[in-house]
């Protein structure tokens, strides 16, 4: 099959792209390349640098004719969406909509939206969350990955193009930046590798749901199966504390750092964690890499870039 994947150069959407050319699907990348890396796409793999909000996006529909959109690329900072929420609207939602329209317009069978867990459960009443816990997002960016969602179902319902929303728990692995805000792991092993301090916001004890990236490309490729629909949860349903992940964490690097504790972020969660049942027992889908393997392999992977 043909398979359009939108954000393909980025951290995610890279790995899920290797998955789908390993697959021997025939894949093309839209990426603005604003976060994503060139480096990052399979050579077998076209892309065209442009934004998903504008106008090139329909003549790349209209000239390949996908059979499935993989829709991955967002803007992902949680803080800049405080800042500038229009510019979050803009890209997630706005961007999202035009996504879904033009793949109605040109006949995909299908389209799979990469959500957020994590950011549209909120500060959560039950612990692990599954699909049906109440959605209270706490920040622009988790609003408009829900707006995504009903705007998915909307489409699904006027148009009866099947739709796939995965709410992704704490993704994390190589290719991951360093430098943003999005991922604590690349950026705790960069700080540790280079002898620099990580500081832990707060007391540490706050835990998450780590799933590994490479598990994550599998779930999309799952997803595109004719039997998926709806909202799927992607996680291992174990909660992580920050403190275990530093401590994981010094010891792979060999990091002599010590626990330092900065302030508590503003409106952070406390526990966040997704139950995973209902993609295990409608897909077949579960998580395979541990976060010790996972880990393992995401030290690798830095410690390789910096020789």
């Amino acid at each position: 099959m043909k398979v359009l994947v939108t954000g393909g150069a980025g951290f995610i959407g890279s790995h899920v792209v290797d998955r789908l050319v390993e697959e021997g699907h025939q894949v093309v990348v839209v990426d603005n390349l604003a976060t994503g890396k060139r480096k990052n796409v399979n050579r077998a793999a076209s892309l065209y640098k442009t934004d998903i909000t504008g106008w090139r996006l329909e003549r790349i529909f209209r000239n390949e004719r996908p059979n499935i959109v993989l829709h991955l690329a967002a803007q992902i900072s949680v803080r800049r969406s405080v800042d500038d929420p229009v510019f979050d609207a803009q890209v997630n939602v706005l961007g999202t909509m035009h996504v879904l329209q033009l793949a109605v317009r040109y006949g995909c069978r299908k389209v799979v939206f990469s959500s957020s867990g994590g950011a549209i459960y909120g500060e959560q009443e039950t612990v692990p969350a599954t699909e049906s816990h109440v959605t209270n997002p706490l920040s622009p960016y988790g609003i408009s990955k829900l707006c995504g969602e009903h705007y998915l179902s909307y489409f699904q319902r006027v148009s009866g193009i099947p739709v796939v929303s995965l709410r992704y728990a704490n993704v994390y692995g190589p290719r991951q930046d360093p430098e943003g805000e999005a991922g604590v792991v690349a950026i705790f092993i960069q700080k540790m590798l280079n002898s620099e301090q990580p500081i832990i916001n707060g007391n540490g004890r706050q835990t998450r749901d780590f799933v590994f990236v490479d598990d994550v490309a599998e779930a999309n490729l799952a997803a595109m199966s004719q039997d998926a629909h709806g909202v799927y949860n992607v996680g291992t349903g174990t909660e992580t504390s920050v403190n275990e992940l530093f401590r994981m964490l010094a010891g792979l690097t060999g990091s002599g750092a010590k626990e330092v504790h900065g302030p508590a972020k503003a409106g952070e969660q406390i526990r966040s964690v997704v139950d995973p049942s209902r993609i295990k027992q409608e897909l077949g889908w579960e998580a395979k890499v541990d976060l010790a393997e996972g880990l393992k392999q995401t030290v690798e992977f830095f410690q390789g870039k910096n020789r």
